[in-house]
């Protein structure tokens, strides 16, 4: 049976970039030259087999695979040698990151186990997947990557300051509870207390003092803790400190 003429001149004629993946050429020919045509190329995609895995495209689809927490693209991926290391462009954010910003739990739970995963990856900012899951006040991703004995306390900014900066007195007691160092300072000398008086949050503060954290301590430019509270008009907070830097006088 021979081949539409119609349909013949359609394939010749939609060109696609040569780092368009087999599913993003079906989408295009979709919108350009109809269903039938965009069936083919599906097809095609499901029966190719490449080799290397990461062939044109493939980046592309492991992005949208983990921010739309596709968890069975993902693993066609993987099988086919994709890095479960694989950074975005922009950022230099892994996909592990990406899966705790988007919430992508079931492609976080995948890659957290993936051979060859790299869970102290750092973006171009120096964030790893603990300190964005501390953020985000991931509570499971949190535990679980302790559990897979990811770094709690490293040169600079923290996961503390990070949990702190949301004010999210949870997650400060899990760091706490693993050996977050309490008076860990950030390259200009910030505190983790520092950052929950900035969130404005009352009880990581309290934690936080509760616990320990130097009141007196100044970052680069001499403010404290108390010094944050008084600039934002956090009048609880700077009660709080003021009472306390107060006992300490005694």
């Amino acid at each position: 049976m021979s081949s539409h003429p119609s349909l013949k001149f359609k394939l010749n004629k939609v060109r696609m970039p040569k780092n368009y993946s087999l599913l993003a050429q079906a989408l295009v020919c979709r919108c350009r030259s109809g269903l039938r045509l965009a069936l083919i190329i599906a097809f095609s995609a499901i029966c190719c087999i490449a080799t290397p895995a990461a062939t044109a495209g493939a980046y592309d689809d492991y992005l949208v695979a983990v921010k739309f927490d596709d968890i069975n693209v993902l693993r066609t991926l993987l099988k086919r040698g994709m890095d479960p290391n694989t950074v975005e462009k922009v950022r230099g954010e892994s996909g592990m990151m990406i899966a705790l910003r988007e919430n992508s739990m079931k492609v976080f739970d995948a890659l957290l186990t993936a051979d060859g995963i790299n869970i102290e990856a750092k973006s171009k900012n120096g964030d790893t997947a603990l300190m964005i899951a501390s953020f985000m006040g991931n509570l499971e991703a949190v535990n679980k990557l302790i559990a897979a004995d990811a770094e709690i306390n490293r040169p600079g900014w923290t996961p503390l300051h990070y949990a702190a900066a949301k004010g999210d007195p949870v997650i400060i007691s899990v760091l706490l509870e693993n050996y977050a160092y309490i008076d860990a300072a950030s390259p200009n000398r910030t505190t983790p207390l520092m950052m929950a008086v900035r969130s404005g949050k009352t009880p990581a503060v309290k934690l936080l003092m509760e616990e320990g954290a130097d009141i007196t301590l100044k970052n680069d430019v001499g403010m404290t803790a108390l010094d944050f509270a008084v600039d934002l008009e956090l009048k609880e907070i700077t009660g709080m400190l003021r009472a306390a830097l107060k006992q300490q006088a005694k």
